[in-house]
């Protein structure tokens, strides 16, 4: 793994970019998970940037997380074990799998044994879905509410009027742990314009913490993509989503977004 390759130079790009933006909002870097999207990521790509030390992996359709999980799991494992012999030394000390994109309910029981997060969870009848599927599993599954705060016709969410009432309903369920907020705002958008969809989504994150709602685990505000994370950090976003910007390729809403 070549320490200049054009992933490693994007790599610290949107590091230095992360630290700048949250110096400027008076924020530690550390409070930033930075999710690396693999939807257009090649394989080496994805076994590169673990190697640079990033560990929390998105991907936003189940059937590729399904064929990936496996391999790159092996890989990392395999990576580790180098690691602790003191062969390998940058490898990200976890591997998180991040489920960012639509949940069909029918694809719970695939996916979950598989992600440490589902960032999508945006009905009450996806929620009792998880809640089924997680029991079965003997296992209590961390999920964000995925909130339409852009009200656009074309993105999946819960309606900001109904957010807060949904999230007291996932709150109450066993088999679920409700850990924050999820939203994208639009890809065209101005930063001003992407900035009150942010607002707007940690003010009802703020409502939801306010209520209780989840209690001391309710801490994450997952928004922010390669075209606008500055501004969801200056808002208060703990989790980036970010594709195009690490792995390049034309920037579009299939690349980093649920």
């Amino acid at each position: 793994m070549a320490k200049n390759s054009p992933l490693a130079t994007r790599l610290n790009e949107v590091r230095e970019r992360i630290g700048a933006a949250c110096a400027k909002a008076n924020r530690e870097a550390s409070e930033v998970t930075l999710i690396a999207v693999t939807k257009t990521a090649a394989p080496e790509q994805i076994r590169e940037i673990l190697q640079l030390g990033v560990g929390d992996l998105g991907e936003s359709r189940v059937q590729v997380l399904t064929q990936k999980v496996a391999q790159v799991n092996e890989f990392y494992q395999r990576q580790k074990s180098r690691g602790e012999e003191g062969i390998v030394s940058a490898l990200a000390p976890r591997l998180r799998w991040h489920m960012i994109g639509h949940l069909q309910r029918n694809k719970v029981k695939p996916i979950l044994s598989l992600v440490d997060f589902v960032h999508s969870v945006d009905s009450l009848r996806l929620a009792e879905e998880i809640e089924v599927a997680a029991g079965k599993l003997g296992k209590k599954t961390p999920v964000l509410l995925q909130v339409n705060a852009s009200e656009e016709k074309s993105k999946f969410g819960v309606a900001v009027g109904a957010s807060v009432h949904l999230a007291e309903q996932i709150a109450d369920m066993s088999h679920m742990a409700l850990v924050g907020v999820m939203t994208m705002a639009p890809l065209d958008s101005t930063p001003e314009e992407a900035r009150a969809v942010f607002v707007r989504t940690r003010e009802i994150f703020e409502e939801i913490k306010w209520n209780k709602y989840g209690g001391a685990g309710f801490r994450h505000l997952s928004m922010g993509m390669s075209n606008d994370f500055e501004v969801a950090i200056a808002e208060g976003a703990t989790m980036v989503r970010i594709g195009t910007a690490l792995f390049g390729g034309k920037v579009d809403d299939a690349d980093d977004a649920p």
